[in-house]
């Protein structure tokens, strides 16, 4: 008799965030495959609730659910260096490297994976293909790290994505299959009520790297005076999910490191301030849907907030000039505080002047077909793949 296809959908992180990416692909065809075994494995037991609030009870009871999570002494052992490094889903991935062995598929949304990939091909000279989707479609280098030329294949949200593969040497032609953007088939488009009035809300959304983030020198700043608008904007304080995960924040991209400052006392309390460090409503789209004008730095967030064309600012805090990434033609740059609060004087002029950019780079960057979800046509091609 013909065992079935095992296809492994791997959501090793130890945060959340990446679980909407892929939980659409894996739904799809865990439903629409019933002859192959869809296994979700899962690095913390609040990813696999995340992933199960995701897509539902009824393709929940079509996937078989592994459990990665480490023993307790080994999590405590590795509390520290967990601090430093991914020391914790690596320990994972070794800890389960029979599983990855056992399967004929391999989906991703993030590359440290592919050690067990190159720990396979070392033991036995053979591994499953290893399929990459990212979680996120902004314009950073570690976006195309080389290493991830390891993957087999790419599943992408747009022609942008697949045009970066190829020109960083990443994917070759063929390599990439663009989907769309699966997280927006796990969430809704409603636009949620925040606070109780009608005024414009702002969300910052400032990355966590201690070299890109505008969080370190000027996110105090920002947000104290952002706070005293409050006769004209609500302020929503949603960073990267990981930025408060830690309190040292290193970079081995930029070979930096820095302590996180604190949020400065007496924000939270404020009727026109949301301050939101740990919530899943920082990666579930919450905050972009609701906000009328978005204040960030590196985050692909803004591609989500620009599911509609609105106002955006960035702030370079690197001083890497406004050509620095694509996503930083959908708004102005600045470098201080103070020059975002004066950009926020004609908010309503900057939606009008930067929509048509927005417009072509959204296009460029998330293939949306109102035909046809991103979670199908994700589905499609790992069938495709399984051939």
């Amino acid at each position: 008799m013909t065992q079935p296809r095992r296809v492994l959908f791997l959501f090793n992180h130890d945060a959340a965030h990446q679980a909407a990416h892929v939980a659409g692909i894996m739904a799809d065809f865990a439903i629409t495959n019933p002859d192959a075994e869809t296994i979700a494995a899962t690095g913390t037991p609040a990813v696999e609730q995340q992933l199960r609030r995701l897509i539902g009870a009824e393709a929940a009871a079509a996937i078989t659910w592994v459990d990665l999570t480490l023993s307790p002494l080994t999590q405590s052992l590795l509390a520290i260096p967990n601090q430093i490094l991914p020391a914790q889903r690596l320990a994972r991935l070794r800890a389960h490297e029979g599983l990855f062995a056992s399967v004929d598929l391999v989906v991703s949304p993030e590359r440290t994976c592919l050690r067990v990939k190159d720990r396979l091909m070392a033991k036995h000279g053979k591994a499953p293909p290893f399929v990459f989707v990212p979680h996120g479609a902004g314009d950073r280098s570690v976006t195309y790290h080389p290493s991830m030329a390891g993957f087999d294949h790419f599943l992408v949200s747009g022609q942008k994505v697949c045009d970066e593969m190829e020109k960083h040497g990443i994917a070759k032609p063929g390599q990439c299959r663009i989907i769309g953007y699966a997280k927006f088939d796990a969430v809704g488009k409603d636009r949620p009520r925040l606070f109780a009035n009608d005024l414009p809300t702002i969300l910052y959304n400032p990355h966590f790297d201690p070299h890109l983030s505008s969080w370190y020198d000027e996110g105090s700043r920002l947000l104290e005076l952002l706070s005293a608008m409050g006769d004209r904007f609500n302020t929503v304080f949603a960073p990267h999910v990981m930025l408060w995960r830690k309190r040292l924040h290193i970079s081995p991209e930029y070979r930096t490191f820095r302590m996180r400052p604190d949020i400065p006392a007496g924000l939270a309390e404020q009727a026109n301030v949301l301050i939101d460090t740990a919530s899943p409503a920082l990666f579930d789209m919450t905050y972009t849907t609701a906000a009328d004008i978005y204040i960030g730095d590196v985050s692909s967030q803004v591609y989500e907030f620009l599911r509609q064309p609105k106002p955006c600012i960035f702030i370079d805090a690197a001083a890497q000039g406004r050509d620095a990434y694509q996503f930083w033609e959908n708004g102005p740059v600045v470098r201080r505080a103070e020059e975002v609060v004066a950009q926020l004087d004609d908010w309503q002029a900057l939606k009008q002047e930067y929509r048509p950019t927005q417009e072509r780079l959204f296009r460029y960057t998330i293939d949306h077909d109102p035909e046809l979800s991103a979670s199908t046509r994700g589905a499609e091609a790992l069938a495709d793949i399984l051939l």
